[in-house]
């Protein structure tokens, strides 16, 4: 990867796959967006999408469906990843460009670099001008997503011979945040009569509706390989998907005795169950409670407060100062309403925690304060480590470990530093108290999800260097409230 890069990718299939003038431009992407706008206004943005790639004539009315959906997420996506297979040259693994940019009749998209770098860490992964320089599943997507999202900067990735486990890796390597946007770039079927077109596209969507993986036949999808490996890290990760458009060339602009499916799907994390006055409120009354002294141990919730914190709740309280870890305590499981737990680790995590002295009053305003709400644990199989290995799902698996009276856990949040299942299980280990190759079937297993959210500012995330060593810590200083 030349870290200097400053040449700019020229469009190919401008004129061709969709028109080269400007404004006869804008005046199409906007059509086929409005056709699409069917969302309920109180529908999530996705966290990724699968929308085709042919020319728009016959296939942007349904890629305006899954943008349509994007659109609400303007000003709040900043970076695109967008995968789609090669037509026209062969390779193993994955192709990043050297370029500095990607240009299309709308103006330039310039590229993430720092991220395209991070992704040459893996061995799949190579620069490869020649597999972008005239290849069209991933520029046909680029109008789309610059009417609708403004500024933005893109990871291109062209997927030649990869299998999922590699896609899925490189994917994971650039996920992010809310601020990044997942873009598989796929057809469906290929030439077949209009009716067998449907039966086999209908297969493929309901495959992709589950998660299935294997459910994506060889000739279902021209990128069924960047697909499969969206579909392993979405099951990871507990994202819902669904089917929002499936016609054909036949439906759009085409004849019918031999036609191209299309389709556009969605893939949404899982809802928060509190919303934000209620996570306000909760950030709130932690603060208040440390607010109260080392000598105001909080007692039971006297006072107003939401429904949802006044049912039965275990939570997190993470505590930094100036970028470090300052305290972390927390409950595995409900020991009566959630307002009660917080507060009640909030003012431990400030005070009790062994790890550290107590805060001193003049440095109680300097704290930044993260909550994580568990969901209930549940048990998992393990009856090899090699089971429980597979199963993990890194980023969003907080996990339990107990055997020989011993006990640890880590938060979702290790994953950060973490990100390899058999690792991440082997220092959990270690932070039990057992070796970290041990194993015995009498070894029980927990997981359980978090909704995790913090103050607004503070110094959690004043750098990437500070993050690092606060999830550092967190390995191994997770403490639970007794």
């Amino acid at each position: 990867m030349n870290e200097t890069a400053a040449a700019v990718r020229q469009p190919f299939v401008a004129g061709t796959f969709y028109p080269a003038d400007a404004d006869a431009l804008r005046e199409a992407v906007a059509g086929y967006v409005a056709g699409g706008a069917n969302a309920s206004p109180d529908a999530p943005v996705p966290k990724a999408i699968i929308a085709p790639h042919a020319g728009f004539v016959y296939s942007g009315p349904v890629a305006g469906s899954a943008y349509a959906r994007l659109a609400p997420g303007r000003g709040r996506i900043s970076r695109v990843v967008l995968a789609g297979p090669s037509h026209r040259v062969w390779f193993r693994g994955i192709a990043v460009p050297t370029v500095a940019a990607f240009e299309t009749p709308l103006g330039r998209v310039p590229l993430d670099l720092a991220a395209i770098r991070r992704l040459c860490a893996h061995s799949f992964v190579a620069a490869r001008d020649d597999a972008h320089a005239a290849e069209h599943s991933l520029e046909v997507h680029l109008p789309f997503l610059q009417q609708v999202l403004g500024d933005f900067a893109l990871v291109p990735m062209v997927v030649g011979d990869a299998a999922p486990d590699e896609v899925a890796a490189a994917l994971e390597a650039v996920w992010g945040g809310p601020e990044t946007a997942i873009v598989i770039s796929s057809d469906l079927s290929h030439y077949h009569p209009y009716d067998s077109a449907r039966t086999l596209d209908e297969a493929t969507a309901a495959a992709i509706a589950s998660l299935d993986m294997d459910g994506i036949a060889e000739q279902g999808a021209c990128g069924r390989r960047p697909i499969r490996g969206l579909l392993q890290v979405a099951r990871r990760r507990g994202l819902r998907a669904a089917t929002i458009d499936l016609r054909n060339s036949g439906d759009t602009a085409g004849p019918r005795d031999r036609v191209v499916g299309y389709g556009s799907f969605v893939f949404e994390e899982p809802r928060a169950a509190l919303g934000d006055e209620t996570r306000g409120f909760l950030l709130a009354a932690a603060r208040d409670a440390i607010a109260a002294g080392a000598d105001g141990e909080p007692g039971g919730w006297t006072g107003d407060a939401p429904a949802e914190v006044r049912r039965p709740g275990a939570s997190f309280v993470t505590l930094t100062a100036a970028g470090k870890l300052r305290g972390c305590i927390g409950s595995l499981a409900p020991r009566g309403p959630l307002i009660d737990d917080v507060t009640r680790n909030a003012w431990r995590s400030a005070y009790r925690d062994p790890r550290f002295p107590p805060v001193p009053a003049d440095e109680v305003a300097g704290l930044h304060i993260g909550i994580s709400v568990l969901g209930t644990p549940e048990e998992m199989s393990a009856q090899s480590e090699a089971e429980v290995i597979s199963a993990l799902r890194p980023g969003v698996d907080g996990v339990i470990l107990r055997d020989q009276g011993r006990q640890g856990t880590f938060l979702p949040q290790v994953w950060e530093t973490l990100p390899d299942p058999a690792t991440f299980l082997g220092r959990l280990k270690g932070k039990a108290g057992l070796p970290q190759d041990y194993w015995s079937p009498t070894i029980r297993l927990w997981r359980y999800e978090t909704e995790s959210f913090a103050e607004p500012v503070g110094s959690l995330g004043e750098s990437a260097s500070e993050n690092e060593g606060i999830a550092k810590t967190l390995r191994g200083s997770v403490t639970e409230s007794t």
